[in-house]
């Protein structure tokens, strides 16, 4: 493989991880507004937890635990921020 192909890979990816990470938030959204309803805090730090355990028990790598923790924290906060406007009713 070429330089080229190798980064025609990466911007293969690049666009399917923006894809699902707007897939994610679409359902963050659609957690936000339940949770407004039932009148549900946005934080859960238990599901925050169970979320970077079942991460790092299915990571093969190349990529240590720790660097999958940190992604899925900036997802996870992404997500929670959502959750926020949905349940002020910013918009």
């Amino acid at each position: 493989m070429t330089i080229d192909d190798i980064r025609e890979n990466i911007d293969r990816l690049d666009s399917e991880l923006l894809r699902i990470f707007n897939e994610r938030a679409s359902l963050a959204l659609a957690i936000g507004h339940l949770k407004k309803g039932l009148d549900l805090p946005v934080y859960d730090p238990a599901r925050e937890k169970r979320i970077f355990t079942r991460m790092t028990a299915e990571n093969a790598g190349p990529l240590d635990d720790q660097a999958i923790v940190r992604l899925f924290e900036r997802v996870v906060d992404e997500s929670r921020r959502l959750e926020r406007i949905m349940t002020s009713g910013e918009q």
